[in-house]
């Protein structure tokens, strides 16, 4: 008897359908044949799906049993076809019969006792049922809650085998409300992340640096600070994510979307309706950061994809590790080719970077003496190429903090996060509002057409920078960046026009970059 059962496979963050088909023959000598371009975990799951079956009171087939996994052409890897191969061998088998197979896509992990593990790539497959025209999804039950964030499918967590043996056997009988049907009520979209213990009122001092990082947050730029070790750089980095805007519910399925396909969205962090915040260290490999692998996966950057990707101790990376990161920063997404195709991911994430002025940290400063060498200076700074340096919007000094600020009693004039958030938001919603008709809504992704249309000058402001460019202080990429940081400013003023107190502070944060090279 044949059965077939719909499933899918996971391709980078999306996903394509699978047919599970289930043969058996006569009786006779038992074997099991699994085609269709499988991997060594799929290949293994028919030591996990019989163990299962045994585990669960149901009988093993004695025939020579071929199970497809169709498309033939594509490869399939990971343990989600488990399940659909149980299901299919009792249903080709005669053990149960299964009257709505072709509404349900299926996946699911089986451990040796039946029950029911979690997957990679719910959301993917939850997108992929309602495309293909499919009612309902069944899948483990930790795993149907990320799935129920997509609406037009209904989706079915299952703990054990036999749980989805009678989910599918009764539905066709019944037409009450099933136990199994999740609901998206563990993302609550009014649920923001528990950030009670950070806050940019603990930071003493710096008030230009809590200014840049307002600016970066508003328009989605990239930020640098560079200081000697202790003067707050990761502190101030920490607490950007407690003045990022909440997502939108689009943004949310984006973020939860990767995290899932990378498998970490069983955690209670991912469950928060808030904007992701990265801080991988130094030693991270290429491949960890941008994605990729021999079966690609998401890497760090995309892991930070509508969110912040901090890197402290900048130098210190791998050169060839943050120069992958160039074009990934101006397109919004990272292209990994391999020799069975092209995984793409979407990485529109903003860069926050923190890194000493010199290998012992203390060049310029005036509390301790610096051992470095210009040549030693030259090359530790060498390590942060002109290109990558260009593509980051906003260049700060991060001073030590006086010592009189540091013991004084704690001041209630100092901003929360809560305040510098409100107003933020108000300048994402004026950004939102002008960019509807366009894919971008910030403006750190403006492109040069629609630089010319929404950020105007006057003849002053346009003269202004006609000269920081004559004297080679900027190059042309250098040149929009300070047009999209002017803007942001403006809007946090809420102010139409791009004045000339608005492109002289958006000069002074990309000049930084220039004197310190020239050591």
């Amino acid at each position: 008897m044949l059965s077939t059962i719909h499933s899918g496979a996971l391709w980078g963050i999306t996903s394509y359908p699978v047919e599970v088909e289930v043969n058996m023959g006569e009786r006779g000598e038992l074997r099991f044949v699994l085609v269709g371009l499988p991997d060594a975990a799929v290949k293994e799951s028919m030591d996990r799906v019989c163990s299962a079956l045994q585990s669960s009171k149901f009988k093993l087939p004695h025939t020579r049993t071929t199970i497809n996994l169709s498309p033939g052409n594509m490869r399939k890897e990971g343990p989600i076809y488990d399940l659909p191969i149980a299901l299919g061998m009792l249903w080709a088998s005669g053990q149960i019969s299964v009257e709505c197979g072709d509404d349900f896509l299926i996946a699911g992990e089986l451990s040796l006792s039946g029950r029911i593990l979690p997957i990679r790539g719910a959301i993917a497959l939850a997108i992929q049922a309602r495309q293909t025209g499919r009612r309902a999804v069944l899948l483990p039950a930790e795993s149907a809650s990320e799935a129920a964030l997509i609406d037009g499918v209904e989706i079915y967590g299952v703990k054990t085998l036999g749980e989805a043996i009678q989910l599918l056997c009764l539905m066709p009988k019944t037409q009450q409300e099933n136990r199994a049907l999740v609901s998206n009520a563990k993302f609550n979209h009014n649920n923001s992340a528990n950030l009670e213990l950070l806050d940019f009122s603990d930071i003493v001092g710096q008030e230009r640096v809590k200014r840049v990082a307002e600016i970066a947050v508003s328009g989605g730029h990239n930020l640098l600070m560079i200081g000697s070790p202790g003067v707050g750089k990761s502190m101030i980095a920490q607490r950007i994510s407690t003045i990022m805007p909440l997502p939108t519910t689009e943004e949310f399925i984006d973020i939860v979307g990767i995290y899932s396909a990378a498998g970490q969205t069983h955690g209670e962090e991912i469950r928060h309706f808030s904007r992701p915040f990265r801080a991988p260290h130094h030693t991270i490999s290429r491949v960890g950061l941008v994605g990729g692998g021999s079966s690609p996966h998401p890497g760090e950057i995309s892991l930070a994809h509508h969110g912040i990707l901090f890197l402290d101790e900048l130098a210190e990376f791998s050169r060839t590790t943050l120069e992958s990161m160039r074009q990934p920063m101006d397109s919004g997404k990272i292209v990994i080719s391999r020799s069975f195709g092209k995984v793409k991911f979407p990485c529109e994430f903003t860069l926050v970077a923190a890194m000493n002025p010199c290998p012992c940290g203390y060049y310029g400063s005036k509390v301790h003496a610096c051992r470095c060498s210009t040549r030693q200076i030259r090359e530790y700074l060498g390590k942060i190429s002109g290109p990558l340096l260009d593509r980051i919007d906003l260049h700060i000094e991060v001073p030590p903090v006086p010592t009189a600020l540091l013991t004084a009693a704690p001041s209630a004039l100092r901003e929360t996060s809560e305040r510098i958030r409100e107003r933020v938001e108000q300048a994402r919603r004026l950004q939102t509002n002008r960019y509807k008709n366009y894919t971008f809504s910030c403006n750190a992704r403006l492109g040069e057409n629609q630089l010319r249309r929404f950020c105007p000058l006057g003849e002053r402001e346009q003269a202004l920078l006609r000269q920081a460019m004559d004297n080679g202080a900027l190059s042309a990429r250098a040149y929009g960046k300070i047009l999209r940081v002017a803007r942001t400013i403006a809007d946090l003023e809420a102010m139409d026009a791009i004045g000339t107190r608005h492109l002289i502070e958006a000069m002074q944060y990309r000049l930084l970059n220039h004197a310190i090279c020239e050591i």
